[in-house]
């Protein structure tokens, strides 16, 4: 769809693909910006400049006019250094502030002394970038903790500057177990008042300050990254401390599932796989798991599943699970191949596997793009038995790759994955996948004993695969949503 409104918006996020990621963050704002584009919308998008950042490879330019420019944060102003480029594969501009202080460091985010110090610069240069550039934005898109303080330095440090007061804004929380909690003098160097900070303030919780908190305090709307999780948000079970805080503002709360950029994540386009395929000719598919395993130094074999982890290697993502239940696992007819890494019990757990099933598993340890596309591709089940889910955009990809998640039923994935039943609208074939319900290994166990059972059936089995390659998850149908909440903000008695 195409907005009512030319809407201006800026998007500000603390890591952008193809510049700077840790995590899906950085997939969503290198993505949905292109299609807010396409659908008509002036969006700018704002990061840090970290010094991780190859900046001849990404033709990123000084804008002139604006260096020099001094942000105070502790009652010292710092110089930013203001660059851009464009976005990949489109020509929507990406400006970058830059301060060797805050941002020459070995990481994207660190435990260092000045955490809270180095986002609270960054966020007052993107205002005050913004007021140099005079691009009047209609709202203010926000992403996670990092951006969290913004709307209210809008209302209170940047009050006076009428450039903007009609300006709306929106934070989007990815994942709200990341909160940005800091000591008060955090708030003291973003120069807040004291009423904000002291005990019941508005960026105060448990003696501490919170930009997350400040952010759903002080945005107009609030997004988040699947419906359902829109929902776990308001439990204790699933708030992480600030479900009391997202349940004064509940009507104001939206979950919108991301997208996928389904040039890049396409088996039909994908160049990091040596063979094409589709849901009409799954020819592709099998070359593709008996290159993988080549590769891997592994023995093919079409009767023997592929099961694929790509993901952080961390307790959230449901290895506890796996751990508890490994050894009944490599007892069936599998072979098991794992990317990732995390924590060092988990990367332990795959390294000591690998060497005592050689034959049988896999284990990549870090993160390799190409490897994770042919572990996509490859693969014939996939494991996400995640303790929550945002979103997750793994599941997402692996859909469209004919590979069969095996997922627990929460957050994004309860969304996007729908259990294989085949008993159901008078025998009317569903499901994309396998779904357990209960945080529990034994059900785990039930439905990977399940999927491989299945997976003898070729009928049935190429039945799911191309269910899942049927589903349309593209960012296109995400950008429509935001758009409706764009007019929701600019129209709110419509």
């Amino acid at each position: 769809m195409n907005s009512k409104k030319k809407y201006k918006i800026a998007y500000v996020a603390s890591e952008v693909v193809p510049f700077a990621k840790t995590g899906g963050l950085a997939d969503v704002a290198g993505s949905l910006p292109k299609f807010l584009s396409q659908s008509g919308v002036d969006i700018k998008v704002f990061m840090p400049k970290y010094s991780l950042i190859n900046t001849d490879k990404h033709k990123i330019i000084p804008v002139d006019f604006i260096n020099g420019m001094k942000v105070r944060v502790s009652g010292t102003a710092h110089d930013a250094m203001v660059y851009k480029s464009t976005l990949r594969n489109s020509d929507v501009e990406i400006y970058f502030i830059e301060n060797p202080l805050f941002f020459n460091r070995e990481k994207i985010y660190t435990d260092d002394i000045d955490e809270a110090e180095r986002f609270i610069f960054f966020q007052k240069a993107v205002i005050e970038t913004i007021q140099r550039l005079r691009w009047v934005p209609d709202i203010f898109h926000c992403n996670d903790w990092q951006t969290g303080l913004l709307p209210l330095l809008l209302k209170d440090n940047y009050s006076w500057d009428k450039l903007f007061e009609n300006v709306k804004t929106i934070i989007t929380i990815h994942n709200v177990g990341y909160q940005g909690i800091f000591s008060k003098e955090a708030a003291i160097s973003a120069e807040l008042k004291p009423e904000y900070y002291s005990p019941g303030g508005a960026v105060e919780l448990n003696g501490n300050v919170n930009f997350l908190k400040a952010g759903i305090a002080f945005s107009n709307l609030i997004t988040t990254v699947s419906p359902t999780y829109s929902k776990e948000l308001l439990t204790s079970e699933f708030g992480h401390g600030l479900e009391i805080e997202l349940q004064k503002r509940k009507k104001d709360i939206y979950g919108i599932i991301n997208g996928v950029d389904y040039s890049i994540w396409n088996p039909e386009l994908d160049k990091d796989i040596p063979y094409r395929f589709s849901k009409n000719n799954l020819y592709g598919k099998g070359l593709n798991k008996k290159f993988l395993l080549t590769e891997l130094g592994l023995r093919f074999n079409s009767e023997t599943p592929v099961i694929g982890i790509v993901s952080r290697l961390a307790s959230q993502k449901g290895f506890d699970l796996i751990e508890e239940i490994l050894p009944e696992i490599m007892k069936l007819n599998i072979q098991l191949i794992v990317l990732g890494s995390g924590d060092s019990r988990y990367e332990k757990l795959f390294a000591d596997l690998k060497k005592k099933h050689p034959r049988k598993t896999s284990f990549y340890s870090g993160y390799n793009s190409e490897l994770a596309h042919l572990i996509e591709a490859g693969s014939d089940m996939f494991l996400m038995p995640s303790y929550y889910e945002p979103c997750g955009l793994n599941q997402i990809y692996l859909l469209k790759y004919g590979t069969v998640p095996i997922v627990r039923n929460t957050g994004g994935l309860a969304d996007t994955v729908t259990d294989w039943n085949e008993s159901v609208d008078n025998k009317t074939y569903n499901g994309n996948g396998f779904v357990f319900n209960n945080y529990n290994s034994k059900e785990l166990l039930l439905k990977i004993n399940l999927a491989v059972k299945t997976f003898k059936n070729k009928t049935e089995w190429q039945r799911i695969m191309r269910n899942g390659m049927t589903c349309d998850y593209s960012w296109q149908k995400s950008a429509d949503k935001y758009i409706e909440f764009y007019d929701k903000l600019s129209n709110p008695d419509d």
